[in-house]
């Protein structure tokens, strides 16, 4: 048994959120002893998506075309733009079919104790998409999440457009407080995009 492969298996899987060392442990010697298609599968999957997706160039979410099918969708409210941290929250917003504009995904949040400022979460593109004359945004919605840095991110986005005269709101507190978007039922999801207000 070559122990660096399994060794290399399991430390790759570590990089999953919530992947602990017995938990990577258990699913590299499941995946080999009982899921061997199930893992080649996954592992094709990986490394088409690495090879095709990239960002859209006007909402920075994943897609395998230069502007995502949100984006390229007439049906959209061009005039509102829905800012989120990932696409997963993306995901969980339209989920919730209470929303039916644009939206802006910035892969991230600003963190100075990790050294992570504004260029980190995009604020230059997020800025020309604002400031694009082709589709004007009258109101950017403000769904960062509620922790600390969800909400210094929220604060400066905020500072950001007010100068530019756009509407900033920010979900209703209908979410928990120190939350991320993702632990959040889509109920109560729906509610805070319902009833957001000005940031």
């Amino acid at each position: 048994m070559n122990q660096d492969r399994i060794q290399n298996l399991i430390d790759s899987l570590r990089v999953l959120p919530g992947v602990g060392p017995k938990s990577a442990q258990r699913l590299a010697f499941t995946l080999l002893q009982y899921e061997r298609d199930g893992a080649a599968q996954l592992a094709g999957a990986i490394t088409d998506a690495l090879a095709h997706l990239q960002h859209c160039q006007r909402c920075h979410t994943f897609t395998d075309q230069p502007i995502c099918s949100t984006c390229a969708n007439p049906k959209r409210n061009d005039a509102l733009l829905c800012i989120v941290q990932s696409p997963m929250d993306q995901l969980l917003i339209e989920q919730t079919m209470t929303y039916n504009g644009l939206y802006f995904v910035l892969m991230g949040q600003l963190n100075p104790l990790e050294g992570k400022g504004p260029k980190d979460i995009a604020m230059d593109a997020l800025i020309t998409r604002v400031s694009d004359g082709e589709a004007p945004v009258t109101e950017a919605i403000i769904a960062t999440h509620f922790t600390n840095e969800g909400e210094l991110t929220a604060h400066y986005i905020s500072e950001q457009l007010n100068t530019r005269g756009i509407r900033v709101t920010r979900l209703a507190r209908g979410v928990p407080v120190g939350s991320e978007l993702e632990q959040v039922d889509l109920g109560t999801l729906a509610q805070a995009m319902m009833g957001r207000q000005d940031s």
